[in-house]
């Protein structure tokens, strides 16, 4: 469910799952040949794919989605994925935070996605919805402990309508963090896809209490006409649980 690296995917899921590289690529304006009969949105989509740096360069390390260099951003800047540790992935397919998180050293992955994924060696990607108990209990039992990051890159599926939008959002990265203080350690941390003025006050004063540290961060592999930004919190208490999953 990697938001922007995969534009059919919306469509196909009940809860969905870009800046510039270094300089800008100058004159690197590749145009889309077969435009006839697709729409203005998936025109404008593969266009910005063909000249986006961050999709050659995704290629060519063997990721499977350009968002795998967002949580490689984020690691890098607030140390989310433990040497040794257990991550678990909402919304995982294609699976590049998978491959991610193994590269940079987690003992156990759990994927969980919707739909099927092709395998990620080292990683268990488990088809299923995160929200319901079966599912957690799944989780549970293959992580064979508490997990030290739940990573979120998903993207709820949009109607054209703003308020509709904004409830579906929040409500998404809601039962993402239900989901993380049902799993995570004490010190663990919690990362998910926001988009600017989608995040209700209510859900960053629980987390405020949930973690020691929250913040907004927008990493520099997201694209810079995208409203999306990224949830990170850190330190959870373990003490401090949600309110109780319906």
């Amino acid at each position: 469910m990697s938001g922007d690296d995969e534009e059919p995917r919306r469509r196909r899921r009940k809860t969905g799952g870009g800046g510039e590289e270094g300089g800008a690529r100058e004159n690197l304006s590749q145009r889309v040949k077969t435009a006839r009969g697709r729409k203005n949105s998936s025109t404008l989509w593969l266009r910005r794919q063909l000249n986006d740096p961050y999709v050659e360069k995704a290629k060519r390390a063997g990721y499977r989605s350009r968002a795998a260099y967002k949580l490689i951003e984020l690691d890098d800047k607030y140390g989310l994925i433990k040497k040794g540790g257990r991550v678990v992935d909402l919304g995982a397919a294609p699976g590049g935070w998978a491959q991610v998180a193994l590269e940079r050293g987690a003992a156990k992955i759990v994927g969980v996605d919707l739909l099927e994924m092709e395998p990620v060696a080292g990683a268990v990607l488990l088809v299923g919805d995160f929200t319901e108990p079966e599912t957690v209990a799944r989780v549970r039992a293959t992580l064979g402990g508490a997990a030290d990051l739940v990573a979120s890159d998903m993207a709820a599926n949009t109607t054209g309508h703003r308020s509709t939008d904004h409830v579906r959002v929040v409500a998404l990265v809601e039962a993402a963090a239900d989901f993380a203080e049902e799993v995570l350690a004490p010190g663990g941390a919690f990362v998910a896809k926001v988009f600017q003025g989608g995040t209700e006050n209510a859900l960053l004063e629980r987390l405020k209490k949930s973690f020691t540290a929250v913040r907004h961060a927008k990493p520099p592999a997201s694209r810079k006409g995208s409203p999306e930004t990224y949830l990170v919190a850190t330190g959870f208490r373990a003490a401090a649980p949600g309110p109780a999953r319906s």
